[in-house]
């Protein structure tokens, strides 16, 4: 069902990168509790931004910040905007509750998961699609939906069948490609696969992986490739959030850490490598449109996200 044995070489490398990074965290452990609450909030509110944002929400980081935290309602935004965004930090405590409570991967708990996604969004939520579907702007046609619980059936039998014969990592994002190429919903696959991925990850003991919405075309081109058989690219982009979301909890728990050790830069040294005010990248990594994150109070971005940052705006230039 899946090619675990597709690019060997390239998953061999990724892993061992991750579980290198994976063993220094564990190596930190207990973890301060405060530490800990921060950089769960801090991942909540950049989950929900980002995979709704990916699926058309123009909420933008500030905006799902007064909405989750002060219950604010922001204006020209829609009502749907909202229930995404308050449904979505629902969705997440309930992917964590699940695994304090050790619950089974089934068909029953995504079924869940989606119900809480979609509550009040979609008459259809927490049930399987009942019609066909196309994808806009994709080649993969769904499979026809009287296979769909039978699909998913398969899936979680998969899971079992494989849960210890592969990486953590590798095992959330097979989970989250076989959810997508099946799109058992109406709507809500995608962050039901991307919920889906990080309920094994954290599990697992891994932080959650946030696939980040400025990536959205990486992301959508990796699943295409990943349906043609082409899997380097897909593995490559899910290993990368993975290794980025553990750099990012290594760099906030390990005391007197240098960020540029681990591959960041603030925004003030960033703006040194641009055309951009160190106020220009604040205001751009508030409203979610860098791929910046906070450590410490301080915003911070890798150099090699702000080089395809900067390379991704020189090409929308060209096209004018």
């Amino acid at each position: 069902m899946y090619p675990i044995q597709e690019d060997i070489d390239a998953v061999a490398a990724v892993t061992r990168s991750i579980e290198g990074k994976k063993r220094a965290l564990e190596r930190l452990r207990p973890l301060s509790n405060t530490t800990v609450r921060r950089l769960e909030a801090d991942f909540n509110l950049e989950m929900t931004f980002n995979s709704n944002a990916i699926e058309g929400n123009t909420l933008t980081l500030q905006e799902t910040d007064l909405v989750l935290h002060r219950g604010l309602t922001i204006g020209n935004k829609t009502l749907r905007e909202h229930f995404e965004a308050t449904n979505h930090e629902k969705a997440i405590t309930f992917i964590r509750s699940c695994i304090r409570k050790k619950i089974k991967f089934s068909k029953e708990l995504i079924l869940d998961l989606h119900a809480v996604i979609m509550k009040d969004i979609d008459a259809q939520s927490g049930l399987f699609r009942r019609t066909q579907l196309r994808i806009l702007g994709a080649t993969h046609i769904p499979p026809n939906f009287v296979k769909v619980e039978s699909l998913i059936d398969a899936l979680c039998q998969w899971y079992y069948d494989n849960e210890r014969k592969m990486p953590a990592w590798l095992l959330a994002a097979a989970v989250h490609f076989q959810i997508a190429h099946i799109h058992p919903f109406a709507d809500g696959n995608g962050r039901t696969a991307r919920l889906m991925m990080n309920l094994i990850l954290l599990g697992k003991g891994y932080p959650p992986a946030v696939i980040l919405h400025v990536d959205r075309k990486k992301y959508y081109r990796t699943l295409q490739e990943a349906d043609a058989g082409k899997w380097r690219a897909y593995h490559t982009f899910i290993g990368k959030a993975v290794e980025r979301s553990l750099v990012i909890w290594l760099s906030a728990c390990t005391t007197g850490a240098r960020t540029e050790k681990l591959g960041f830069m603030t925004l003030s040294e960033a703006s040194r490598h641009c055309d951009y005010s160190f106020e220009y990248l604040s205001l751009l990594a508030r409203k979610g449109r860098i791929p910046a994150i906070k450590l410490r109070r301080n915003w911070v971005i890798t150099r090699e996200a702000l080089d395809e940052y900067l390379q991704e705006i020189e090409k929308r230039r060209k096209k004018k």
